[in-house]
């Protein structure tokens, strides 16, 4: 492409409304431009990056035995309600197209469509099983957007789904997903974890995600220093050490105005390891205390998966009215009229502080045996520094960008929209299915956000919008012009991607652009054009070469086709 009469433009300023480094740079170089909270359209650079994006996704996809397809955006609520999605996704979601019609939605999944979809060819435990595609738009009704491409309200979606006939298929179908995207995001060069994950509003018995690891990124990765243990915040665990200690006998003791675990440690002159603390809350309505080493937080997502609830929250004044818990000094010592549950870690703890169930009074000393509780599990939050359950190494967090998602979902979409095949006995039986997700949009972005300098973005040769760039210096400069015409024509011969800079602006200024939308290599055609050299510098490094006008596409070719490997 030639520059001078072809749309393209670039921003020498930062971008005041953007938060994050990959948004900035998207903006700056003229790849993306916001309409809206969490609405960006593609100009014509962002879209050759993400078409390439999108052409490595299919390639693996293709050869792992996927079939494309291409489902509606607009799906009927009818569908949702067959399975008990709709209070998944929030009436709101409902609203998005049409306010006066109530009953289409902007898809956010697509698993039910899929799912009828699959219905139309499997009739036999002999048409499992197989594996459908998409890459298409998507809708969300995204609160607080943010991070540019990271987390919006419309973006592309590469879902697929198998469909399986037991266990023992279905995770062969998972694997050859799971290698699949291990092969896209190798390809594309991105620093990720495979981390074990919540299966959430999907269900279903098994989800991991594929996390790019960045400074910024919503989701908290919980990684070990000595090996591959990985995991989301959300499902991680850590190793629970007993404490050698000989049990005392437990006493109450005053401790006025002590509301907060702070207050209490410091009055007592503790270690707020050996406090326990509660935290009173409902589950679906329900008064539920949750009890806590005093330096933990509660992990909602396991105490819901735990207690098999929907909806935790602060329990009201109303509820906790229910029990005799005494706000600020509740402790599971004779606690009743609740659920009371226990965080394993506080079966090993001994001679601990915990509230009285009185006001201005704690005990001291309290252990197991002086407790009373209905349920124990693992509710609490990993902290950093605690001990890797895999290999007793140190645990450590890392933010991450969620680009990659595995499901196993089981059978119940299925089985909700009545989709059997028949087994070898003619028997009806539901198919079980896989679900498994690539963001393309939050793939541009992480790979910004691990791939950047003070001068812009650095792009892979596979995904950067063209893969060389040529300068010429000087336009009107004769010999300048008929070697850079020479160069570019021959590359584009050969099928190299070559953005050609011929405008009439100062080098610096276009130096500047080819750094900012991070074009892998850029060849300069200068003063020394008449001497048959031309200047190669290649984007990762500050290195520059001279190197002569006739070899120079050669080298060009080689050093893209290696690029490419």
């Amino acid at each position: 492409m030639k520059l001078d009469k072809n749309y393209f433009f670039t921003l020498r300023e930062d971008a005041k409304d953007e938060d994050s480094t990959s948004g900035n740079l998207l903006v700056r170089s003229g790849m993306i431009k916001k309409v809206g909270a969490g609405i960006y359209m593609y100009l014509p650079l962002g879209l050759r990056v993400l078409d390439k994006i999108k052409k490595i996704i299919k390639e693996e996809m293709d050869a792992a035995g996927a079939m494309e397809v291409l489902m509606p955006s607009l799906i009927p609520r009818e569908y949702y309600e067959k399975c008990g999605r709709v209070e998944a996704f929030g009436d709101s979601m409902f609203k998005l197209h049409d306010r006066k019609n109530t009953n289409m939605v902007l898809g956010p999944t697509h698993e039910e469509l899929f799912a009828i979809a699959a219905s139309m060819y499997l009739k036999s435990y002999k048409d499992l099983p197989f594996n459908l595609y998409q890459q298409a738009d998507k809708f969300r009704d995204e609160i607080r957007p943010r991070y540019a491409l990271i987390r919006v309200k419309e973006f592309i979606m590469k879902d697929a789904y198998t469909f399986d006939r037991d266990e023992e298929m279905q995770n062969e179908s998972y694997k050859k997903m799971y290698d699949a995207y291990c092969n896209v995001f190798d390809r594309m060069d991105i620093n990720y974890k495979i981390v074990r994950a919540s299966v959430g509003a999907m269900g279903g018995t098994l989800s991991e995600e594929y996390q790019a690891i960045t400074d910024i990124g919503e989701d908290i990765l919980v990684l070990c220093d000595k090996c591959d243990y990985a995991s989301n915040m959300e499902v991680a665990s850590y190793k629970i050490l007993d404490v050698e200690e000989e049990e005392k006998e437990m006493e109450m003791v005053h401790t006025p105005d002590a509301h907060t675990i702070e207050d209490v440690i410091d009055f007592l002159n503790v270690d707020i390891k050996h406090t326990v603390k509660a935290l009173l809350m409902h589950v679906d309505g329900k008064l539920t205390i949750f009890f806590v080493r005093g330096d933990r937080s509660l992990n909602e997502e396991k105490a819901l998966k735990l207690m098999g609830g929907k909806e935790i929250g602060f329990a009201n004044d109303e509820q906790i009215a229910e029990s005799n818990a005494a706000p600020g000094y509740t402790g599971p010592v004779g606690l009743t009229g609740c659920t009371v549950v226990v965080d394993e870690e506080v079966l090993h703890m001994k001679n601990f502080v915990c509230g009285a169930n009185k006001t201005d009074y704690h005990y001291i000393n309290a252990n197991v045996k002086d407790i009373n509780y209905d349920i124990v599990g693992d509710i609490a939050n990993v902290v950093e520094g605690d001990i890797c359950p895999k290999c007793g190494g140190n645990i450590y967090f890392k933010h991450g960008i969620e680009i990659g998602n595995l499901f196993k979902l089981g059978d119940h979409y299925c089985r909700d929209l009545g989709i059997t095949y028949l087994d070898e006995n003619n028997q009806e039986q539901y198919p079980i299915m896989g679900s498994y997700g690539i963001g393309p949009g939050r793939i541009l972005a992480s790979i910004i956000e691990q791939n950047n300098d003070k001068n812009g973005m650095i792009l892979p040769m596979n995904i950067a919008p063209y893969q060389v760039s040529l300068v010429q210096i000087n336009m009107k400069d004769k010999t300048q012009t008929k070697l850079a015409e020479k160069i570019y024509n021959d590359l584009t011969k050969k099928g190299i991607e070559v953005i050609y800079d011929n405008r009439d602006e100062r080098a610096g200024v276009k130096f500047k652009d080819m750094d900012l939308i991070g074009i892998p290599l850029r060849i300069t055609v200068g003063k020394k054009a008449e001497d048959g050299i031309v200047e190669w510098k290649e984007r990762r490094n500050d290195n520059t070469l001279e190197v002569s006008s006739k070899d120079v596409v050669k080298k060009i070719v080689t050093y893209v086709k290696d690029g490419l490997k």
